[in-house]
């Protein structure tokens, strides 16, 4: 019943009611073919990453779905926890924003991190236990995923 209110409303030229029409595809489509490895989930989302090189500096590329918005000018840290040490690297870039699907009602964050060779294999050898990504005021954890 609201779907062809919305029809309605959106072909007399509600914004609103466009925007709650549209399909998303085009993010939809990043959300299920993201590049690298997924190292962590829970309930609240998951976390892929990839590393890079460029001129000489390593970066830890990540992209983290969940149903959490992020968005601001302060940066993000990200924080592998063990029981023996914690890993806490902060966000190469200061601006983040997440892109929303409304197709999949989840958002997609892309963010990266500067590391060093030796924070890269620690990383890539999964040391951690959980993964604890904090923006802002939000802050969601993943688990390890476990090795098959």
């Amino acid at each position: 019943m609201l779907k062809k209110i919305d029809k309605i409303l959106a072909a007399l030229g509600n914004i609103r009611a466009m925007e709650r029409l549209h399909v998303d595809t085009h993010t939809e489509n990043i959300i299920n073919n993201i590049p690298g490895d997924k190292i962590a989930e829970s309930k609240e989302g998951q976390l892929y990453t990839i590393s890079n090189e460029l001129n000489g500096y390593l970066f830890l590329e990540t992209v983290i779905i969940s149903n959490i918005k992020f968005k601001t000018f302060s940066g993000a840290q990200l924080t592998f926890l063990s029981s023996e040490k914690n890993l806490v690297i902060q966000s190469d870039s200061q601006e983040i924003e997440s892109d929303y699907s409304n197709v999949s009602n989840r958002y997609i964050t892309n963010v990266s991190f500067n590391i060093t060779p030796t924070q890269l294999k620690q990383i890539k050898n999964k040391f951690f236990d959980k993964v604890r990504f904090d923006c802002k005021k939000k802050t969601i954890t993943l688990f390890k995923i476990p090795v098959s």
